[in-house]
């Protein structure tokens, strides 16, 4: 058999070559400027007309600083500056602290069920933050479990309250932050310091503390920002304790001023920006503490030490296991505490009209989580690997709404979905603006998750796919896509879960029949039906404990049959 020689090959004509990369060109910068054009409806737009309403009145006559020079010379409403970084510091110091411990243990000791602990640590995750509040008021409040079994009244309502709450809630962020952190340690600074003679606490300030004092920064900016936002607890357990997520509440619900709501919003972003920027420049700044001759740190028996973390663990898996049981009880009863009569009347949800509302948390959920995932991951291959240059500004732009409290953002979208006149006009009263706030509220950590991923892919895939004339849409669709696939199940996860149990970004925008579960909570909880919105609480940590297990599954399922190629094998064994 002759072979064919590449001069008699039948050649492709230039003209065709030619048309198929403009197509590809063409194709390429209509999906960048598809998801420009995103970025800039849903996210950049909003807050420039946030921005925009502060400087008018409520006549829509422009008053440049008036309304900020009105809001911090009226006391009610101005304490609410310093009542925000009050409760913020206060949680975010317990919070960070409790949580280093915590993590401590978990990753430096070689105590037992510290898989259980983990998971009790993480049950905040699953449910909104305001059931934090609702749970620590059957706890702690005039009629409390606690205060009725050991006739001590802790007032329970206002700061105190607050940063109790906050402190649950934000908890397993900083934990997740920490265990990160304190697992990335060379076992050879630990040896060094032991040959030089160091003690067990000189070595822990010497070289535990500075291996993770970033990991640490993180987690202080992380839970600020949390707090500082938060508008479920302060609602439910702050009493007349007021702060600016509960301040731009009360401004737009209670008094229809939306002009002073834009006012407290653009101050509330304030805080929310300098942490976000801060925690960037601290990333920046880090540097790489694991060598590729590091060896990994193992625990080493340490009875004393073991035994007290260990009991200072189980303490607070119990306090956390509690809140929960607390909900648990009190929607089983028929009126706590006058009535203990076992019943299951309050899961009938008569007063909001059965499971409506939850069935649309589910629902939005699972929209958010698939049409999140496409946007997010379609988004972050056309800024990662395309290379144009708009790259740049539309990464940075992707970071953006991390620091958006929701609060803002939903009132945001009154002024861009309900003005009259307006294309986007048809969105507003639907699903389909609860789920896109969703995706935008958590857009950024999918963002940068998959462009994680992405990163760790080699640049050849495009070259050679390139050179041997395979669209890149093939490209993306038969190599990128399997490759990643565990973080886009990890980012599918991370949508529907948050979307589950978010209140501030869809207070603002819910109508009659696109209610949902969290909001019906304090809808109750305002009503006086506590019983019924502990019942709906329970209920929503259940669905998000469901499925985080699926997930689970899943990513286990995929990361098997797709990362096969990274188990190493042994020479001469079959892959």
């Amino acid at each position: 058999m002759v072979a064919l020689r590449a001069a008699d090959a039948p050649a492709i004509p230039d003209r065709t070559v030619g048309h198929r990369l403009h197509g590809e060109t063409v194709l390429g910068w209509a999906l960048v400027a598809l998801f420009a054009l995103f970025l800039y409806l849903f996210v950049l737009y909003p807050m420039a007309q946030v921005l925009w309403r502060s400087l008018l009145d409520n006549g829509g006559r422009f008053v440049g600083a008036a309304n900020y020079v009105r809001y911090v010379s009226t006391p009610a409403i101005a304490a609410s500056i310093t009542n925000s970084l009050t409760v913020s510091g206060l949680a975010t110091v317990v919070t960070v602290t409790l949580a280093f411990v915590y993590a401590y243990a978990l990753t430096r000791t070689r105590m037992r069920w510290g898989g259980l602990f983990r998971l009790a640590a993480m049950l905040p995750i699953f449910a909104p933050s305001l059931v934090q509040g609702l749970a620590f008021v059957y706890l702690f409040g005039n009629n409390g479990m606690v205060t009725r079994w050991t006739g001590v009244n802790v007032g329970i309502y206002g700061a105190k309250g607050i940063v109790l709450a906050e402190v649950f809630y934000s908890f397993p962020h900083a934990m997740l932050i920490l265990i990160a952190g304190l697992s990335a340690s060379d076992a050879r600074l630990y040896d060094a310091a032991a040959a030089l003679g160091a003690s067990r606490l000189k070595t822990f300030f010497s070289v535990t503390l500075p291996g993770v004092k970033y990991g640490l920064m993180s987690a202080c900016f992380v839970v600020f920002t949390l707090v500082i936002t938060d508008f479920g607890a302060p609602k439910v357990i702050g009493g007349k304790y007021s702060v600016m997520a509960t301040e731009i509440y009360d401004q737009v619900i209670g008094q229809q001023n939306f002009t002073m709501g834009a006012t407290v919003s653009v101050v509330l972003l304030i805080p929310a920006l300098v942490a976000f920027g801060v925690d960037r420049l601290v990333q920046r700044r880090q540097y790489s503490l694991i060598s590729s001759s590091a060896r990994p740190l193992v625990p080493r028996p340490r009875p004393v030490a073991d035994r007290l973390l260990f009991a200072y663990c189980a303490l607070v898996a119990l306090a956390i296991a509690a809140v929960y049981l607390a909900l648990l009880v009190s929607s089983l009863v028929r009126r706590w505490p006058y009535d203990l009569t076992p019943t299951l009347k309050h899961y009938a949800f008569d007063t909001i009209g059965g499971y409506a509302a939850l069935g649309n948390s589910v629902y939005v959920a699972a929209l958010t989580a698939v049409a999140g995932t496409v946007i997010v991951f379609v988004g972050a291959y056309l800024v990662e690997k395309r290379g144009t240059a708009l790259a740049a500004p539309l990464y940075m732009l992707s970071l953006l709404p991390v620091s958006i409290p929701g609060m803002v953002l939903g009132l945001a979208y009154i002024f861009v979905f309900n003005a009259p006149g307006s294309p986007l006009n048809r969105l507003y009263g639907t699903l389909a603006i609860l789920v896109i706030s969703n995706l935008v509220h958590y857009f950024t950590v999918p963002f940068l998750t998959a462009t994680g991923a992405l990163k760790q892919m080699d640049a050849e895939f495009e070259g050679v796919s390139a050179s041997l004339g395979v669209p890149f849409w093939r490209t993306f669709a038969r190599v990128t896509v399997p490759i990643a696939l565990p973080s886009i199940v990890a980012i599918s996860m991370y949508f529907f879960l948050n979307a589950m149990v978010t209140l501030s970004a869809v207070v603002f925008l819910v109508a009659p029949g696109t209610e949902l579960a969290a909001v019906a909570v304090l809808l109750m909880d305002d009503a006086g039906d506590t019983a019924q919105a502990a019942a709906m609480s329970v209920l929503i940590i259940a669905i998000g404990l469901a499925v985080r297990l699926v997930y689970w599954g899943l990513l286990a399922g995929v990361t098997r049959r797709t990362q096969a190629w990274t188990t190493p094998h042994e020479e001469g064994m079959p892959a």
